[in-house]
């Protein structure tokens, strides 16, 4: 009866032994988890960084014309003179800036991938070409996967650049001026989207 006492009691004490160092490791794996979701978010903080970098070729102030065709916005969240708040980022200290509307209007807005007639690196996923700045542009609007001939120049080497549509919507976009977080002021940039800006 004893052996089988001490027995039972070697099996008990091994199980529990068992148990913890189990739980221990999951506390390992917690922590290595951890680790790795500091990795990506840092990761993905570099990306959004290189986003920015991606358009310091940008003219930031145009000279206020439009392309032909294009058509004023019939209902504007935002109409000409009024303020509004950016809150999308094209480029670094422009999130946040209160933005004055200079013009609005009603089209398609196009996030285009591209390299540049200059011969730079290929800027991904600009914001935004519209309809009316696509070469020679169909009347019916294009679509993500479609190849177009750029006739704006937002950025060095845009116009005349083969690109790549990224993703398309039918919107209203904003000519604005506003002031960067450097205290540099911009006028006449084009364009952000209806969705880009806030009244609060």
């Amino acid at each position: 009866m004893k052996f089988k006492s001490k027995f039972s009691k070697g099996i008990i004490v091994l199980s529990i032994s068992a148990v913890l160092a189990a739980c221990g490791g999951e506390e390992e794996n917690t922590g290595a988890g951890d680790d790795m979701k500091e990795n990506m978010n840092q990761m993905e903080e570099t990306e959004n960084s290189m986003d920015e970098m991606d358009h310091s070729g940008m003219h930031m102030s145009g000279s206020g014309e439009v392309p032909e065709g294009l058509e004023e916005a019939q209902n504007p969240a935002f109409e000409e003179g009024d303020t509004a708040i950016i809150t999308e980022a094209h480029m670094e200290g422009m999130k946040g800036a209160e933005a004055v509307v200079i013009g609005a209007y009603d089209t398609i807005a196009y996030s285009i991938s591209y390299d540049p007639t200059n011969g730079g690196e290929r800027v991904k996923d600009h914001k935004w070409i519209i309809h009316e700045e696509i070469e020679e542009a169909q009347e019916t609007p294009y679509t993500a996967g479609d190849e177009v001939e750029v006739s704006a120049d937002h950025m060095e080497g845009m116009e005349g650049a083969k690109a790549k549509i990224e993703s398309a919507e039918e919107t209203t976009v904003y000519m604005i001026d506003f002031t960067l977080e450097s205290g540099e002021e911009v006028t006449n940039h084009k364009w952000v989207t209806e969705g880009e800006l806030s009244g609060e």
